[in-house]
């Protein structure tokens, strides 16, 4: 009876283990305050607060329960698996206003216009082009698609389905 359970116990483990995505992948930073650290682990400093829920991050290297990031900047560092979502977002780059469509077309009506830095949660992307939303004060708001290429937290060429 014991080692039936034991070995229920070790499958559940190793289930929980391979559901986890191989790195790198994108997550995004589940708090209204992140603290990037030079090493896995409370002890090690600080090096960068993150102030902006769903801010998408690249992780690079799984330590027990905390992750090597990289942010949009470029800084890399360690921070606590609990701070992060598996959420996907987006963050709009470049250095001009961008088109939101009503469609994964160039030629669909423009619905908005997005400023570089606005980010936004991704539903999905057909590898040219993602359908996001923006928050707009509490409420989701501001839906379209956004050509891929204009986005940190999407691989080129990457399919995300609804």
């Amino acid at each position: 009876m014991r080692l039936a359970a034991l070995i229920a116990v070790a499958g559940l483990a190793a289930g929980t283990a391979s559901a986890q995505p191989d790195v790198p992948y994108w997550a995004s930073i589940a708090s209204g305050k992140a603290n990037m650290r030079t090493g896995p682990g409370k002890t090690y400093p600080a090096t960068w607060v993150y102030q902006r829920r769903d801010l998408p991050v690249r992780v690079h290297q799984r330590y027990d329960n905390w992750r090597r990031i990289e942010g949009p900047g470029g800084a890399e560092g360690w921070m606590a698996v609990a701070l992060l979502s598996e959420r996907r977002t987006g963050m709009v780059t470049g250095e001009k206003f961008m088109d939101l469509h009503e469609q994964a077309d160039a030629d669909s009506p423009v619905l908005y216009q997005v400023e570089p830095g606005a980010v936004g949660r991704i539903s999905e992307c057909t590898g040219e082009w993602c359908r996001i939303s923006f928050v707009v004060g509490r409420k989701q708001r501001g839906g379209g698609w956004i050509v891929q290429g204009a986005l940190w937290g999407v691989d080129e060429g990457e399919v995300i389905e609804d």
